[in-house]
């Protein structure tokens, strides 16, 4: 059979048509039996297009390239939450980020689950702050990631360790550790005299005060999805009179004086900060820390599926630049990139 040749390259100039030119298509089974060099298809089973090479007598794809799937991470566990009267002010979550650094490299189709950790829960007269929980990020192509929840502030005694440490009650030197190390700072001191205050919790940024009652240790500022906001600030303390104590950074809730009802939360949501301690009288209660976060930044080639747990909750994912982010804020879930 005679072969027609056209050799008239402007027969070819498609510059002008917004349609598409379709190459032959079919399965590999359907590949032709004697192909010429240079013969071009289209694979419905591999997805790719291809051509044929009499060189090496086989077919070869026509790969594309993408970014890789390099992720920035946030992760901060769940604040701490003050002691009751007279109480130290809570420690906040512990904070993780890569953000700025190197990436995390993460595998397509693979459920990472993510956990956040909830605020401690405010507490009454005599009860001492409770530590907020754990959030972490885990695959199985990477090493599990957790940020310890903060450390739950002193009512007469001592700070608990966390992320980072609660602040002491009145009558307490000893504030909370931050534990693990490289997450937080620790609690400040608290005092019988004067004001029988209680120390400020640790912060991200810096430890609860010593001074009378304690202000919480600041938190610290991330952009990873745009808002540059502070995160894990301590909580306050409270006492009886002196100086109300602030929250780390605006953050951390405030401690209370006097004898109102409760310490100040750890405000807004999902900032992994410890709330005030409570007042210097019988019926005070401490306020309820924040939740933790994870915030995950990606290629905005890739989509990201959140699947919710128990009590998972996340936002829709967002776009920060030329990337991606998804906020994950409560309970647990999995996370799914495709």
């Amino acid at each position: 059979m005679a072969i027609t040749k056209i050799e008239v390259p402007e027969l070819f100039d498609f510059g002008s048509d917004n349609s598409a030119f379709k190459l032959p298509t079919g399965t590999t089974a359907d590949r032709p039996t004697s192909p010429s060099n240079g013969e071009m298809r289209f694979n419905t089973t591999t997805g790719y297009v291809e051509y044929y090479d009499t060189t090496d007598t086989q077919w070869w794809e026509i790969d594309y390239a993408i970014d890789p799937l390099t992720v920035s991470y946030l992760i901060v566990g769940g604040g701490g939450s003050g002691g009751s009267s007279n109480g130290g002010g809570g420690g906040a979550g512990g904070y993780l980020t890569n953000f700025g650094g190197t990436p995390l490299s993460l595998s397509l189709s693979v459920a990472y689950t993510v956990v956040i950790g909830a605020g401690g829960a405010g507490t009454t007269h005599p009860a001492q702050g409770i530590s907020g929980g754990l959030s972490s990020l885990n695959g199985s192509d990477i090493t599990l990631i957790e940020a310890a929840g903060g450390g739950g502030g002193g009512r007469g005694t001592s700070g608990q360790d966390g992320g980072s440490g609660g602040g002491a009650g009145y009558n307490s030197a000893i504030g909370g550790a931050a534990s693990p190390s490289g997450q937080g700072n620790g609690g400040g001191s608290g005092y019988h005299s004067p004001y029988y205050s209680g120390g400020g919790g640790g912060g991200a940024g810096a430890s609860g005060s010593n001074a009378y009652p304690g202000n919480g240790g600041a938190g610290l500022q991330n952009n990873i999805d745009g808002n540059n906001y502070y995160y894990a600030g301590g909580g306050g303390g409270g006492g009886e009179s002196g100086t109300a104590a602030a929250g780390g950074s605006g953050i951390g809730g405030t401690g209370a004086l006097g004898c109102p009802a409760s310490g100040g939360s750890a405000s807004p949501a999902n900032r992994g900060s410890g709330s005030g301690g409570g007042a210097g009288c019988g019926g005070s209660t401490s306020g309820t820390a924040s939740a933790g976060v994870i915030i995950l930044r990606y290629p905005s080639a890739y989509t990201a599926t959140y699947t919710a747990g128990t009590g998972g909750a996340a936002d829709a994912e967002s776009t920060v630049g030329s990337d991606k982010f998804i906020r994950i804020t409560a309970g647990t879930g999995t996370v799914t990139f495709s």
